[in-house]
Order: structure tokens, then C-alpha cells, then sequence
């Protein structure tokens, strides 16, 4: 689907936070954070991995020119566009969607 017309979801399980989304986004509208947990697939008696734990993602539609990068550039299909809902905002903060707004 073009992004001109839809929205973005976020499949939070995909989500690795590794960060490709933000770092392409040529108008940085996504906003990102997240910490570092023990890997529990870890194998035992070897060194302890971790894993980026999603904290926040929020998607500023204000600036937004859905341009579709960011779905085009996640390696976990971590993003998706849906059909079009309205965007419209009756403020600017408003116009930012968090990652309960993303979710399918």
C-alpha cells in the first residue's frame, strides 16, 4: 500500500529497536527508546547477552511526509502501513502517535 494515503503500525514483537527507522527517517519524525535485558536464550556458562527492550516509540504525523522509508528499511517487517486513517489533530501535540496509537 502507498503511504501517501495510510498510517503506520507498529508490530511491537518485531521490534528489535535497532534503530534503522529513526536513523533514516529523512525528516526525524520517530522517536525511539529503549534498554538493554539479560537475553534469556543466552546459552548457560557462556557470556551473558542482552537484548534492546522497546520503553517508547512515537511517530510525530506533523512532520511526517509518508514517504514510506522507514517501512522500507526495517529488517523485521516491524513496521506496516494500514489503511488510511484521519490524521487530522486538533493540536500539535495530539499529532503525535505512540506506540499504543501504532499497534494493529
Amino acid at each position: 500500500m502507498s503511504g501517501r494515503h495510510g498510517s503506520l503500525v507498529l508490530i511491537e514483537d518485531r521490534c528489535t529497536s535497532c534503530m534503522l527507522c529513526v536513523r533514516e527517517c529523512p525528516v526525524w519524525c520517530i522517536s525511539l527508546s529503549a534498554h538493554p535485558e539479560p537475553d534469556p536464550a543466552s546459552p548457560p556458562g557462556g557470556r551473558q547477552r542482552t537484548i534492546n527492550v522497546l520503553d517508547s516509540f512515537d511517530i510525530d504525523y506533523g512532520l511526517c511526509m509518508f514517504c514510506g522509508i522507514c517501512v522500507d528499511v526495517c529488517p523485521f517487517d516491524a513496521l506496516e502501513w494500514r489503511a488510511a486513517d484521519d490524521l487530522t489533530a486538533p493540536s500539535r501535540q495530539s499529532a503525535v502517535h505512540d506506540r499504543e496509537r501504532l499497534a494493529p
